[in-house]
């Protein structure tokens, strides 16, 4: 069977060599490669690829370490490989560090599969045009989603408080080689970044995670998370799906506001409250599925979760991970974190 691949105008895509301008073409049977692929980027940093067939037509969304998930500009099938070109605008910038114009940058990933295994060869140009940079990755097909799991019949165990003491007990800073802004202060967790609020064009440290030591499975958790004015923090499910921390208050819903499963589930009602005061978030995560109870609103309801979300630790979904909390992006406070492991 020939599958139509759709192209979208003007998407350039590099094929024997050349770069041209794509309109449609005919391609053969695509179907191993359809399906949702957890990725370990050339860096060993957590990445996420879906393609899709729908009427007929193939598309694509990828996530690339950081960030949210976006639509790639095409996809092609060529016999046993696929094709897929992203195209990002990237600032250049002067001396002053003054973005001076923006440029189109088309990166080309290639794939072969082999059962549920991926093997992948990412090419992109160089800044300076002096040819191209291509590193060799993997990839793993994602099981299909379990049916949502029926929450009233769930057991969860007893109560293990994660933060309620004065100090650091049971945590850990991720990244050794950045600056740790992180303090207790009579039972709150605080994170003061230097330099807040950031100004545009003045370069800033790199600042600190900060994740639980021990490792869980599924769980309900609650906390508290008093975000300030320009805040943007977010808590890390078993260290690959981030709850989205920040000042939206007063924005229509987002899946990158208060709340959201970043870039993935938007919640379906705006239920934050004004920056400065203590909001509670009740998580509720049981065979990839999620409910997200907002100041006693529920805003999201056993929600299907697709992948990891940016800044995962990894992207394998079936392996335990840590609780962690997002401090490189500006001050936040918690207070009063406590899980409850499912009981199996």
């Amino acid at each position: 069977m020939n599958n139509k691949i759709r192209l979208f105008p003007l998407a350039r895509t590099l094929l024997t060599g050349a770069l041209f301008t794509a309109g449609w073409v005919q391609a053969q049977d695509g179907s191993a490669f359809l399906g949702r692929w957890a990725l370990t980027t050339p860096d060993k940093q957590a990445g996420w690829l879906e393609i899709k067939q729908e009427n007929g037509w193939c598309d694509g969304s990828i996530l690339w370490m950081w960030g949210s998930v976006v639509p790639v500009a095409d996809v092609v099938v060529d016999g046993s490989t696929l094709t897929v070109t992203r195209v990002s605008d990237v600032p250049r910038k002067d001396e002053a560090n003054r973005v001076v114009r923006t440029q189109q940058l088309t990166e080309i990933i290639t794939a072969q599969v082999t059962g549920d295994a991926m093997n992948l060869t990412r090419t992109v140009p160089r800044k300076d045009g002096s040819g191209f940079d291509r590193s060799q990755f993997t990839g793993r097909r994602i099981p299909a989603l379990p049916p949502a799991p029926d929450l009233a019949k769930v057991r969860f165990g007893d109560p293990i408080t994660l933060l309620g003491g004065r100090d650091f007990t049971g945590w850990r800073v991720l990244e050794s080689d950045r600056m740790n802004c992180w303090s207790m202060e009579e039972g709150v967790l605080v994170n003061r970044p230097p330099g807040w609020p950031h100004v545009e064009g003045k370069p800033h440290p790199d600042t600190a995670n900060l994740r639980t030591i021990r490792e869980f499975e599924d769980f309900n958790l609650r906390l508290e998370v008093n975000p300030p004015p320009g805040c943007n923090s977010g808590v890390y499910l078993r260290g690959i799906y981030e709850v989205q921390v920040l000042d939206s208050f007063g924005q229509p819903v987002d899946s990158h506001n208060m709340g959201a499963i970043y870039s993935r589930i938007t919640p379906t009602v705006a239920a934050e409250k004004p920056p400065g005061e203590w909001q509670t978030l009740d998580i509720t995560l049981v065979d990839r599925h999620v409910t997200v109870i907002l100041n006693g609103t529920k805003i999201i309801d056993n929600q299907p979760l697709q992948g990891c979300t940016g800044g995962a630790l990894w992207s394998d979904e079936f392996r335990p991970g840590p609780i962690y909390l997002q401090g490189d992006h500006g001050p936040v406070s918690y207070r009063n974190i406590v899980l409850r492991p499912v009981v199996k």
